[in-house]
């Protein structure tokens, strides 16, 4: 790293001294191109509690504190409009819960959490970090793109060594998605954190009233937000009163309906967060120039370091931000989970000891879709089947196995499966699932999985969001709504419902409080898991519709394999609209010779190693050669959601990843400050907590083997030329 760290620069001069008679003066800080700021506020924290506004709120916890944290979130003075400070302490809240274990058995508070110091330590009580946060949003001219950024500055930021961690957020969430991830690391260190969406977010529109969120969360009418609008359909207002009439009572969301194809742009817009968060430091600390045009720029690239961490998509985006850093702002990544699309599957390999994977590397939609057609069947193979009641057994009541039953004939009666029975073909919808990189870790997480609706979720959104299709296309007969829990049917969205949303939505048709609804059921539009296909009449879980989003990913019909064309369903059009979106977010590989850190979960079923970790590791090294500085940590028993740990099923069985990403992130904070290396490649073999689901014992330091500096040979990952070698 050529960076000169520990030592501030004062004012850079261009032609002269200032003020000594010289019409030149100090280089003068000055909001990147398409920034606009909307907010800069002082946060005390002072008073735990509740808190509703600047005096008792925090940068980390929104003046709730680690029992605040723990528990449900405040109340809304006025349920029907919550105001945007309320709104900023329960996003906060809902967005630290929706990616930790929050509670103490589980490791909250001990291992890790608010009053954990960087060191490991109990030491800082409540956990509320004091500070100085800046709101800007950033848009390319057309008022579509609006991504938001959060520059937090806390009170303990050492100006003579200045740090800076880029976070973007994970899944769709919105700018705080990273708050309890790479943001509360940066925070304990005293580093700035410059959290951003990335351009997803919770954006929720609703056509029926022209309602938007604006940019601090409140809603408001389209016309009214103007400039401020978060996200509103590209829809004039004859096109919104035909989609209302046509389809009343739907919704659309920012991330599958911004026409933007945000993910795109992940990388860069992480960059451009770093490049505000700059201006941002420069405002706060630097020295007024001498005609008092401005401030001088103090910190630059070259003298603060810089990391970029975050996880799942905000993985991704750090990952794609260190292959677009073409100016040298990056010193360090760390990727947890991260969604990794090689855009490549040639001229490497994958194997699992010793024994070569044959499906790697594919890109998301690709292996989703495919997941979404054969999950349900799977979950009744003897593999995969639970006879325990939990949240990790989703699809094991009577009902939603006859419906998975359902599934496995219909795919059957369409030569997508063999077998007579359905015992049958559910061994073959599982075998199908291995063999396209599935393992099996995941066989038990199938119907968890699915059952939880990511399959559903997932291939929708980015089915719209690839395609850049509007809201009104209904590709594959879907949309989103709010929807009836006992009948799937489609309601109107409770008004505080929405009000709300902006705090307890994660951007995703997860039914908070919007669910992927399917147009074409028989009986009439129903949540996708009431819906019953035309082609079979029976309920199949809206098959004829995950069968058209797998034909988009093919670019032919997935049961007859024939080509698609301008009258078939898909269309043609539609078909090449989606994968050319999908190869505009895969990776390059080159990683610009940045020192990284993946850290990955053995039982992901839902971002598999074999298509994201893996599959990068290996194309990483065919891309940068056998000098990169990427090193890979694969644990076992551990999984993508540790927000799902909370859940009967999933206590007992898992550990914490949160766990390794702090200690990677706190390896490559070693790295950067003091040149120690960073640690091999490897797998560390974790232990699950055990016990009957809902009553797993407390996670000891026994269950959390550390990364080793050098790994045993049985656990060391290794490469055979360009074929990277996972132990078993």
């Amino acid at each position: 790293m050529n960076k000169t760290l520990g030592t501030a620069v004062a004012v850079t001069l261009i032609g002269g001294l200032a003020g000594c008679g010289s019409d030149d003066g100090p280089e003068l800080n000055k909001l990147p191109a398409g920034f606009t700021q909307h907010s800069v506020t002082d946060f005390t924290a002072t008073t735990p509690g509740t808190g509703s506004t600047a005096a008792t709120q925090d940068l980390l916890t929104g003046g709730l504190g680690k029992a605040g944290l723990m528990v449900a979130a405040p109340a809304y003075a006025d349920p029907a409009a919550p105001t945007a400070a309320e709104l900023r302490r329960n996003a906060l809240h809902s967005n630290y819960r929706g990616l930790v274990d929050f509670t103490a058995n589980g490791g909250y508070g001990r291992f890790y959490g608010p009053n954990i110091d960087a060191n490991g330590n109990d030491t800082l009580g409540a956990g509320m970090v004091p500070g100085r946060e800046y709101v800007a949003s950033l848009d390319d001219g057309s008022g579509n793109k609006r991504t938001v950024v959060a520059v937090q500055v806390p009170a303990s930021f050492n100006p003579e060594a200045p740090c800076l961690v880029l976070a973007p957020s994970s899944g769709s969430r919105g700018v705080y998605g990273a708050i309890g991830t790479a943001g509360e690391w940066g925070l304990k260190r005293g580093c700035a954190v410059a959290l951003t969406d990335a351009g997803k977010g919770m954006g929720l529109y609703d056509p029926t009233d022209d309602s938007v969120h604006q940019v601090d969360g409140t809603r408001a009418s389209r016309s009214v937000a103007g400039a401020l609008s978060h996200f509103a359909a590209a829809l004039s207002d004859t096109a919104r009163a035909a989609f209302n009439s046509a389809f009343p009572n739907r919704l659309a969301l920012k991330h599958a309906h911004s026409q933007q194809n945000p993910e795109k742009d992940w990388g860069n817009d992480t960059l451009a967060a770093g490049r505000y968060a700059m201006y941002v430091l420069n405002e706060q600390f630097g020295r007024a120039a001498w005609d008092g045009s401005g401030k001088e720029v103090r910190f630059t690239r070259d003298n603060t370091l810089v990391i970029a961490a975050s996880v799942s998509n905000g993985g991704a985006a750090v990952l794609r931000a260190a292959e677009q850093d073409a100016d040298g702002l990056i010193d360090g990544v760390v990727a947890g989970e991260p969604s990794a699309q090689p855009s490549s599957t040639t001229g490497y390999g994958v194997s699992v000891g010793g024994v070569a994977v044959p499906t790697f590397g594919r890109p998301l939609f690709d292996y989703f879709t495919h997941a979404n057609l054969y999950q349900p069947c799977a979950s009744l193979a003897p593999a995969a089947v639970l006879a325990e009641a939990s949240t990790y057994n989703t699809m094991g009541s009577p009902a939603f196995r006859a419906l998975a039953a359902n599934r496995c004939n219909a795919l059957a009666a369409r030569g997508l499966l063999t077998g007579a029975t359905t015992a049958e073909q559910a061994a073959d919808a599982l075998a199908r699932l291995r063999a396209y990189g599935f393992t099996a870790e995941h066989d038990t997480m199938h119907n968890a999985h699915y059952g939880l609706g990511n399959a559903a979720i997932i291939t929708m959104m980015y089915a719209n969001a690839y395609g850049r299709f509007s809201v009104a296309d209904n590709v594959c007969g879907l949309s989103v709504a709010a929807t009836s829990p006992t009948t799937g049917e489609v309601v109107p969205v409770a008004a505080n419902t929405k009000a709300a949303s902006y705090a307890a939505g994660n951007g995703t048709a997860n039914g908070s409080p919007a669910s992927v609804v399917y147009n074409n059921s028989v009986g009439g539009a129903r949540q996708w898991s009431f819906g019953v296909s035309p082609t079979s009449g029976t309920a199949d879980l809206s098959l004829d519709s995950a069968l058209c989003l797998r034909s988009l990913a093919l670019g032919t019909d997935v049961v007859t394999g024939a080509a698609l064309t301008a009258s078939s369903t898909p269309t043609l059009a539609q078909s090449q609209a989606v994968r050319a979106g999908v190869n505009e977010v895969l990776l390059n590989g080159n990683l610009r010779g940045k020192p990284t850190l993946m850290v990955g979960g053995r039982s992901d079923a839902l971002i598999p190693v074999n298509h994201s970790e893996r599959a990068y590791l290996a194309f990483n090294r065919l891309t940068e050669g056998a000098g990169s500085p990427l090193r890979y940590i694969e644990v076992t028993n551990a999984q993508h959601f540790d927000g799902f740990l909370p859940f009967p099923g999933f206590d007992n069985r898992f550990v914490p990843l949160h766990v390794y990403f702090i200690a990677a992130m706190d390896a490559m904070w070693a790295k950067l400050k003091n040149g120690t290396e960073l640690p091999p490649s490897q797998v560390v073999r974790a232990t699950p907590r055990g016990g009957l689901p809902g009553a797993a014992p407390a996670l000891a330091a026994a269950n959390l083997p550390a990364i080793a500096t050098t790994p045993a040979a049985a656990d060391a990952i290794g490469f055979a030329g360009s074929t990277v070698n996972i132990p078993q």
